[in-house]
């Protein structure tokens, strides 16, 4: 079976083509972030028009890429929360019309369940069941995973996602956006024993997370006085402390449900530090660490395009509706389950 995935829930276009023999055949990805910059932010609007302008030429591309036509295409699987909602009814509803129009069936996807199982596009894959990981602009979670659609939050954040408090950071130290990479640059320079901050909510039991506060001590450390003027140093003890913190709660997570594989998902897995760091706790704990590719650990087409086949080859498709929602409880994703 041959799928084309549709990603838009945010500030990229993905398109991709998926074969259940052949694997991911092409791909391609548009970043709105130079259309964001200026502005220190996604802007909604902005972004759905943007991704109106993007999905026709992308198709076009990755049918050429794969050498076929949308003949040979035998679903579409487009992504429908949760995100930006007038961005997800642009994909929406281009996805829904493409496979009404070529009279294939189409699936609406959970992009969190996407990002989950995107390390299944790598050669050598994690089984079922896995703790992961999911780090991203919007979400931070643990979540136990048994197989497609079967998903237990085992921790989530109870405020900033941890690309959200990298982003925010960043412009509190006067960098661009995104502020997550360019921190990530920035603390490289930084003296690492310079600061020691808090490493949120780790002095107590559970895996739920916590960023807000490590952002407050970010901010009063860069105005003290006698602190000023070193946002390299700063940026090195912010980070170290995020990262700490998802070890911590990633340790607690493999050692409470006995199991042995960790799968990192989302934009803050192409972290360096965070693949180093993990790396080594899971060699302490004989456990394996699985990460997609860096190109899809943000938003890509890639994983829609695999998760939209095995759900269309599990019999499932989509009315002739158009629907989207920027909230969507992973605790309703049907499971494949057999």
């Amino acid at each position: 079976m041959r799928v084309i995935g549709i990603e838009t829930s945010c500030d990229e276009t993905g398109v991709a083509i998926y074969d259940s023999e052949h694997g991911l055949i092409a791909h391609r990805l548009h970043s709105q972030q130079h259309l964001h910059a200026k502005y220190g932010g996604v802007v909604p609007e902005l972004a759905s028009r943007d991704h109106i302008r993007r999905l026709s030429p992308l198709v076009k591309e990755v049918l050429n890429e794969a050498g076929i036509s949308m003949a040979g295409i035998d679903g579409v699987a487009y992504t429908a929360g949760p995100g930006l909602i007038g961005a997800l009814l642009v994909g929406a509803s281009f996805g829904r019309s493409l496979a009404m129009a070529c009279s294939i069936p189409a699936i609406a996807l959970h992009h969190m369940e996407a990002h989950l199982l995107a390390a299944m596009l790598e050669d050598i894959t994690p089984r079922f069941p896995f703790i992961a990981l999911l780090v991203s602009g919007g979400h931070t979670m643990l979540v136990l995973v048994e197989h497609v659609g079967s998903y237990t939050i085992l921790g989530e954040t109870l405020d900033d996602a941890v690309g959200e408090a990298f982003d925010k950071t960043a412009k509190l130290l006067g960098l661009g956006y995104p502020g997550g990479p360019l921190l990530a640059k920035l603390a490289e320079n930084g003296d690492p024993q310079r600061f020691e901050f808090p490493r949120p909510m780790t002095d107590r039991p559970g895996l739920d997370f916590s960023f807000s506060g490590l952002k407050t001590f970010t901010m009063n450390t860069l105005y003290s006085s006698d602190n000023g003027g070193i946002p390299a140093d700063i940026a090195c003890a912010f980070q170290k402390a995020v990262v700490d913190t998802l070890v911590i709660k990633c340790r607690r997570a493999l050692r409470h449900t006995g199991l042995n594989q960790l799968v990192v998902a989302g934009g803050v897995g192409a972290n360096s530090l965070l693949r180093e760091s993990l790396g080594y706790m899971t060699d302490q704990e004989q456990a394996d660490v699985f990460y997609p590719r860096t190109e899809f650990c943000t938003d890509n087409g890639a994983m829609i395009a695999y998760a939209g086949c095995l759900r269309l080859q599990a019999g499932q498709h989509e009315p002739l509706i158009i629907s989207a929602r920027a909230r969507w409880s992973m605790d309703t994703i049907p499971s494949l389950a057999k």
